[in-house]
């Protein structure tokens, strides 16, 4: 049961890690005129991205300072999903097996 309770988590957090990504490479395709934000695809796509992010990148907006264009809370929160992939979640489940 353990172990089914950590591959999902691990899971879970791969996709979330793999969305932040999808998120922040779409961005700097707009944000260099590679992809027009004009179509309905590319904004129903960056909005659902969006509505999926944001509950995770507001707390970490609060905290860290305002660098103006510069987004530092996606990078924050792939540490954080590395930290807790690597360091946290496996000696937390080897003592439950």
């Amino acid at each position: 049961m353990a172990y089914a309770l950590y591959q999902t988590l691990v899971i879970l957090l791969d996709v979330l890690w793999w969305i932040i990504i999808v998120q922040a490479v779409l961005s700097w395709l707009i944000a260099f005129n590679i992809i027009n934000t004009s179509s309905d695809f590319v904004r129903t796509v960056l909005t659902a991205l969006d509505r999926m992010t944001a509950p995770i990148y507001n707390p970490i907006r609060r905290i860290l300072p305002d660098l103006g264009a510069l987004d530092l809370s996606p990078m924050v929160v792939l540490l954080a999903i590395l930290i807790l992939r690597q360091a946290i979640l496996p000696p937390l489940f080897a003592s439950m097996m």
